[in-house]
């Protein structure tokens, strides 16, 4: 990246000013994400291996220059990424409710295939379509409307600093929806892994843009 698109001037993009930089990362294993079960406002721990991720991951976070806080949801299974972080790099620790996790209602614990079976029309319909709940949950359009203004919030109280986000895969991929500024067809199609990071960058003067997608080379 040129010193041009991350200082004052304007980059190839024609953006100016100094960019709010949000560093996304995923939380850990735990037992849900094992079985690949809908895993949204419960609050299970790590698993060992994801107490290891959250570490690794915590490590990382820690090392960004320039770092002026963690962001976090309230779920213990960001916490234990976010709250290793804060302390190892000595900034505050922020707790975001509007960076949770979809709540996904009555699928919540269940597989895909023991959702599906449930409620097999409004799974299908689900799978397509941002304005529909599972029942007794959100839709992905609501978790949108409060992960956006959740950033709009980080952006506003600190403009041009550098923020680690610990959150989760929906809030992650609609973060990155807004630095690309796609349609929502990316919540359908975009993989993100267990502990991985993300970097999206939003300029004082609306432009954004997105450096990294899916990292976890400090798993390895």
């Amino acid at each position: 990246m040129s010193a041009g698109e991350s200082g004052p001037g304007p980059g190839w993009t024609g953006a100016t000013g100094r960019p709010t930089r949000i560093v996304l990362a995923r939380h850990g294993q735990t037992p849900l994400s094992v079985e690949r079960r809908y895993s949204g406002q419960g609050d299970p721990d790590l698993t060992d291996l994801g107490v290891r991720q959250a570490e690794r991951t915590a490590e990382r976070l820690a090392a960004i220059p320039g770092l002026s806080a963690v962001v976090t949801s309230p779920l213990r299974r960001c916490l234990a990424t976010a709250e290793r972080a804060a302390r190892a790099a000595g900034v505050p620790l922020v707790v975001e409710d509007d960076l949770v996790e979809t709540d996904f209602g009555a699928w919540e614990g269940l597989t895909f295939t023991e959702a599906a079976a449930r409620d097999p029309e409004v799974h299908s319909r689900w799978l397509g379509d941002t304005a529909v709940p599972p029942p007794g949950g959100e839709s992905f359009a609501v978790v949108r409307t409060r992960v956006e203004r959740g950033l709009r919030r980080i952006v506003g109280e600190r403009p041009g600093g550098v923020v680690a986000v610990v959150s989760h895969v929906t809030p992650i991929k609609l973060a990155i929806r807004a630095g690309l500024g796609v349609g929502d067809e990316l919540l359908f199609r975009l993989h993100l892994d267990l502990a991985s990071v993300s970097d999206v960058r939003f300029y004082p003067d609306g432009p954004t843009s997105v450096h990294l997608v899916n990292d976890t080379s400090h798993l390895d």
